[in-house]
Parts: C-alpha cells; sequence; structure tokens
C-alpha cells in the first residue's frame, strides 16, 4: 500500500496530473472542442512517456475537459462540450443576474463530487468484474463486442444504417496490416508502412480533430471576444451541500451510465436535470437560475469518468470514443487492457485508481486558484486556435512511428472525418470498431476453430447468447418503437 502511494505522489506523476488538468479544463472550456479532442491532442505527448505519468496526464485532460465546459456554459450560453450542455439551462441565468461565480462553484463542487463517487466506484466494482470476466471463452467475448458496438450504433445518430456502416468501415480498416493469428501481411497494398496497420491515433487525430478544424473553418466561426464578467462567489460550499440528496443520486446514476459502453456525460446530465426537476419540490425555479439545477447535471457529468474506465481496465472494451483513446495509449504502452490486467498488473491498477482519487482532488484545487485565469481563455479567437490545433495533429501524427505517411494518414482522415460530419455519419462507431476489430476478429475465430466451424458455440453458452440478444434488440428498437406507434395509430383510425 505504501509502495502504490509513493508511485502515485512521486513529482513526475503529480506534474503530470495538474498538466493534463489544465490543459483539459482550458480545451473543454473552448467552445466547440470536445473532451476527446482534449485527450486525442495530448496523445502524441505520452509516447515518450513510461505508462502511468501517460495516463494520468490523458486522465486529468479527460476530467479537466468535463467540468471545463461549464465555464464558457455558464459565461457565454454556450456548452464548451456536449457534456454540458445541461448546465446552460440554469447556469447561464445564474450568470445574466450576477451570480456566475456561484454558478461555476456550484459546478465545480458538483463536477469533484460525481467524480469521487465513481472514483469509489472503479475501485470497488472493477475487481468484482475483473474475476467474473475471466471466465469469457472467445464466444463470450466475440458476443460482447457485438453488444458494445450495437449499443454505440444505437445512439451515435439518427440512423442506425449510417451506424452500422461506419462500424463496419472501422471493422476493415482494424483488418489492415498483420494477421492476428496466422502472421501473414494482408491489405497493404504493397506499402510497406502499413505492416503495422493504421494507427489508432492517427486515425483520431483526422476524424476528430482535424475533421472538427475543417467543420469550423467550413463555417467561418469567430471567437466570441466577450463573456459576462466573473464574479467572486458568495455562496458557501456548505450551502452547495444542502443539495447533498441530489448530489447522490446524480453520482449513482452518472456512475451507472458511465459503465455502460456507448453512453456517456452528457445523457448523464439531462437525465439527472430531469430527474431532478421532476422530484424537487419547486420545479418552477429550474430554468431561471437554480443552484440545484446546476449542480445535478455538473455532478452526473463528472461522475460518468471513473465509471468508465470499468469496462475499459475489466473487459478490455471501451465504452466510448474518449476510451477508444485511452485504449490506443495503453496498447502503445504494451499494457493490454482486460481482466488478466488485475492480476498481472495489479500494481499498476491499484495506482490508476489512487491516482484518479488524487486528479480529483486537484480539479477542486485548480478550479478554486484559477478559475477567474480559466474564464479568460473563451476571447482566444478561433482564428488563431486552429492552427495552433492544426501543427499539433500534424507533429502527433508524425511522432507515433515517426514516420512522414502517418502525417498523410492524419490528413487523409481528416477530410473524410469532415465530409461524414457534413453528411450526417457519426464517427464514434468508426473509430470503437477499429479499436475493436482486432479483439472482435481474433475471438470470432478462436471461437470457430473450438467449434469447428460451427456457430453453435455463440448460442450454446448462456452468456454469449445473452449480449447477442440484448445487441439485435438495441438494433431492432428502432424498427419495434416504429411499428408499435404504428399500431396505435392505426388503432385510433379505426376507433374513429
Amino acid at each position: 500500500m505504501l509502495e502504490i502511494l509513493l508511485e502515485i505522489i512521486a513529482p513526475g506523476n503529480l506534474l503530470m496530473m495538474n498538466l493534463g488538468m489544465a490543459a483539459g479544463i482550458i480545451i473543454g472550456a473552448l467552445p466547440g472542442l470536445s473532451v476527446i479532442l482534449a485527450i486525442t491532442v495530448l496523445l502524441p505527448f505520452t509516447f515518450g512517456m513510461s505508462s502511468l505519468p501517460g495516463m494520468f496526464l490523458l486522465l486529468g485532460a479527460y476530467c479537466g475537459a468535463t467540468y471545463g465546459g461549464s465555464i464558457t456554459a455558464i459565461l457565454i450560453n454556450t456548452p464548451g462540450t456536449p457534456n454540458a450542455a445541461a448546465t446552460v439551462l440554469d447556469g447561464y441565468p445564474m450568470a445574466q443576474q450576477g451570480r456566475a461565480g456561484d454558478a461555476l462553484k456550484a459546478a465545480l463542487v458538483g463536477s469533484t463530487f460525481g467524480g469521487m463517487v465513481s472514483c469509489l466506484a472503479l475501485i470497488f466494482l472493477a475487481p468484482l468484474l475483473a474475476q467474473f470476466a475471466l471466465k469469457f471463452g472467445p464466444a463470450e467475448y466475440f458476443s460482447l463486442c457485438i453488444f458494445g458496438l450495437s449499443v454505440v450504433i444505437s445512439i451515435s445518430g439518427g440512423s442506425i444504417a449510417k451506424g452500422v456502416v461506419m462500424a463496419g468501415l472501422g471493422l476493415l480498416l482494424s483488418t489492415v496490416g498483420i494477421d492476428p493469428l496466422e502472421g501473414i501481411s494482408r491489405f497493404r497494398f504493397g506499402r510497406s508502412e502499413l505492416l503495422g496497420g493504421i494507427t489508432t491515433a492517427a486515425l483520431l487525430l483526422g476524424v476528430f480533430a482535424v475533421g472538427e478544424i475543417l467543420m469550423k473553418s467550413y463555417a467561418g466561426e469567430k471567437g466570441s471576444g466577450k463573456i459576462l464578467e466573473y464574479q467572486k462567489a458568495t455562496v458557501k460550499i456548505r450551502d452547495i451541500f444542502r443539495y447533498w440528496k441530489t448530489m447522490l443520486h446524480s453520482s449513482f446514476l452518472g456512475v451507472f451510465i458511465g459503465a455502460v459502453p456507448g453512453t456517456g456525460g452528457a445523457i448523464a446530465a439531462f437525465l439527472s436535470y430531469n430527474i431532478t426537476r421532476s422530484r424537487s419540490k419547486r420545479p418552477e425555479e429550474f430554468g431561471n437560475g437554480c443552484l440545484e439545477g446546476v449542480v445535478a447535471p455538473e455532478t452526473a457529468n463528472n461522475a460518468v469518468t471513473g465509471a468508465t474506465l470499468i469496462p475499459l481496465l475489466t473487459l478490455g472494451v471501451p465504452g466510448d470514443a474518449g476510451m477508444a483513446v485511452m485504449f490506443g495509449a495503453l496498447t502503445m504502452q504494451g499494457i493490454t487492457p482486460g481482466p488478466a490486467l488485475f492480476t498481472d498488473d495489479k500494481f499498476w491498477v491499484c495506482c490508476i485508481m489512487g491516482g484518479l482519487i488524487l486528479i480529483n482532488l486537484f480539479m477542486l484545487l485548480q478550479g478554486s486558484f484559477f478559475l477567474r485565469l480559466f474564464t479568460n481563455v473563451t476571447r482566444v479567437p478561433v482564428e488563431v486556435l486552429i492552427p495552433c490545433i492544426m501543427i499539433f495533429c500534424t507533429l502527433g501524427g508524425f511522432s507515433v512511428r515517426n514516420m512522414v505517411f502517418d502525417i498523410a494518414v492524419v490528413l487523409i482522415c481528416g477530410f473524410f472525418g469532415y465530409w461524414m460530419k457534413r453528411f450526417g455519419y457519426p464517427l464514434s462507431p468508426l473509430v470503437i470498431s477499429l479499436v475493436l476489430g482486432s479483439l472482435t476478429e481474433t475471438n470470432l475465430r478462436r471461437a470457430m476453430v473450438l467449434s469447428k466451424g460451427s456457430i453453435s458455440i455463440f448460442f450454446a453458452k448462456p452468456l454469449s447468447l445473452t449480449f447477442l440478444i440484448i445487441a439485435v434488440l438495441i438494433l431492432c428498437m428502432p424498427l419495434i418503437k416504429r411499428a408499435l406507434s404504428a399500431g396505435k395509430s392505426s388503432n385510433r383510425r379505426g376507433v374513429i
């Protein structure tokens, strides 16, 4: 235990936590820049680090960006990230009333509380799930991957068909390079650079970062240049903790949603806000500058942060695109997420869990002392910000394998991501299916070898069958809802 504590508080690790936190808050506070972008931009900096400092840098950015989105949501009525969209509803009215400091403090305290609860959930739930997952065979793992992809596809946009297309494309791209079982090269079209496949980092930097830059350039966005002035908070922490029941149920909701692959902080925030308003004795105050209306969504979306690590570390399945970046960072460090991690690298896992608690504490400290400074980043013009991020992206693509070819991959993926966004195709299924592609293919082929080519192995095992049934139901849910609504409308016409 002492050895773990000494490792966590090593000066280099503490520095990475705070640098990642500061960078995450700044990027999260800039309108339109997402949590995924914050992690992706910092990803190249981890390549020369050992695994723990690198993960602390990315986790700091993850938690910081999730909180940072509330700054612009409160001050300029524009959520910095989708996770903070629900914070606008009461945060901005509070700022208009001269209570911006109170709203920002409530968001900070709620975020820290939710983050700490998610850390405890990770510590207590992850080892139990890992022990259960050790019983998984190839059939169960393949069905789990299909389940994870189905969830991401179902909530990633209005069209299931578009989600399936993007997931299929990601699976196809994952086959480029060396066959994981036979060791032969495939789909490299005579290019030796493709022997290692298409790197996750290059794809992420392209479709998310460069694609977002091109979208902003096309839209001709400009920096707002002005914000509502920051007023010093008058509300005390004990006043915020009067809503401890709201903070608890928002935290539990965020943990549950974060542990389910394919969900995220935005869903948790809106659900928590709606539940809190429906349970309130004064629902008419919500939307008019209610402190509880800021605490609820901010607690919930930060409670997601630690919980999303549960499926990643225990099952090796990234729950969202942000965790897909983490997955890529770990594999580049030679660490394979999955249930074996809790037996083979138990020291590393304990350090990550303990470090996440410190990261949330540093979020409270940085927010308390530097909040006025962080609010000034909303004045940065977009035309200055875009070239800086573009430079980071191209350098990041090159630094993965020190190959100019990867810069070309970043740029091609950037144009691809831009056009996919223009036509309404979701990008999360593409990224997550690329990450899960090797795991899906390997376990499919192993299961088929064990069953001598019979697909019955996937239906003979109860857990595998359960995952497949749920996956099919999730994908068919829009059709089921459409059929039910059509039946109801025809019944009404029959009655008339």
